[in-house]
């Protein structure tokens, strides 16, 4: 894996409990790690949700091999959040790491 290519500095979050500006604890995004990657645009579609046309952008994000990423998480990167959709990890020659993800906000 080209390291030159990691030019996006990324937040991984997993859902769980942080808290609010009371101090109380409310559901949310925790931070698990941060890492470089790589970020490819991919395929834009359209879907109907709730009887209206939506469109949605997909992405490859890659990073070098991880085994802790599950699709139950989210990535965050220049402001942008992306939904994990599937965790595709190189499993014979442990080089990368891609993340198929949709870009939510």
């Amino acid at each position: 894996m080209d390291p030159g290519k990691l030019k996006h500095l990324c937040s991984l979050q997993a859902p769980g409990t942080v808290q609010d500006a009371a101090g109380e604890p409310i559901p949310g995004w925790a931070e698990v790690t941060t890492f470089w990657a790589d970020i490819r645009g991919g395929a834009g579609l359209e879907t109907i949700k709730a009887g209206a046309v939506t469109s949605v952008r997909q992405v490859s994000i890659r990073t070098r091999y991880r085994t802790d990423i599950t699709g139950a998480m989210r990535v965050v990167s220049g402001g942008v959040v992306y939904a994990i959709q599937a965790v595709l990890p190189d499993l014979v020659g442990r080089q990368h790491t891609d993340l198929v993800c949709e870009v939510l906000a």
